[in-house]
């Protein structure tokens, strides 16, 4: 099979299960956010060490293909004439609810928040902002979508609490890192 297939080359691509739809269409954008989103966690693995982290992060780049898989579903599309459905996996609160244990264990090793925290630290800290920040993107972009065609809102949770994730998770790599953060206090200007 080859990687080059010829027929974007007038600017359309193929939704999973066959509609033809330009590459600048909102789901288009949603899914390209989060296959972006994606490679930035990929960054982010690079730069950390913790065995623990990077395998929470392998298992959310498997989540985020299984969410890109879904924002390139019409939902007209999801199930197949015979009933069942297209995709093998989707997101459920399973997912949503991981996050948010991983989350609460990392938080119970950080100092409480007093003030906002300037994006940045180390590499590996720095990476997980900005993954955070295009998380946020993706995010936006599938609430768009579900303006004008729906979206399983499972889709939207999951990136939602992604983007909380991704914050806890800088931090707590700033700690194991000993990298000091960065506060953003008004009264400090």
């Amino acid at each position: 099979m080859k990687i080059y297939t010829k027929t974007g080359d007038k600017g359309q691509t193929a939704l999973y299960g066959g509609t033809r739809v330009s590459k600048a269409s909102a789901r288009v954008d949603s899914y390209g956010n989060i296959d972006e989103l994606n490679s930035f966690i990929g960054i982010a693995k690079s730069h950390i060490d913790d065995a623990e982290v990077l395998q929470q992060l392998k298992k959310i780049q498997f989540d985020l293909f299984t969410v890109g898989s879904e924002a390139a579903t019409p939902v007209d599309k999801l199930m197949l004439a015979n009933g069942k459905s297209r995709l093998t996996l989707m997101i459920s609160e399973t997912e949503i609810e991981e996050l948010e244990h991983w989350m609460d264990a990392f938080d119970e090793k950080l100092e409480p928040l007093q003030y906002f925290i300037l994006p940045g630290g180390g590499k590996s800290a720095t990476f997980l902002h900005a993954a955070r920040t295009i998380c946020r993107r993706a995010e936006r972009s599938l609430v768009f979508l579900n303006e004008s065609e729906e979206v399983r809102p499972e889709l939207i949770k999951y990136l939602n609490r992604l983007s909380d994730y991704l914050f806890v998770l800088a931090r707590y790599v700033s700690k194991l890192n000993g990298e000091s953060e960065e506060y953003w206090n008004p009264n400090e200007r």
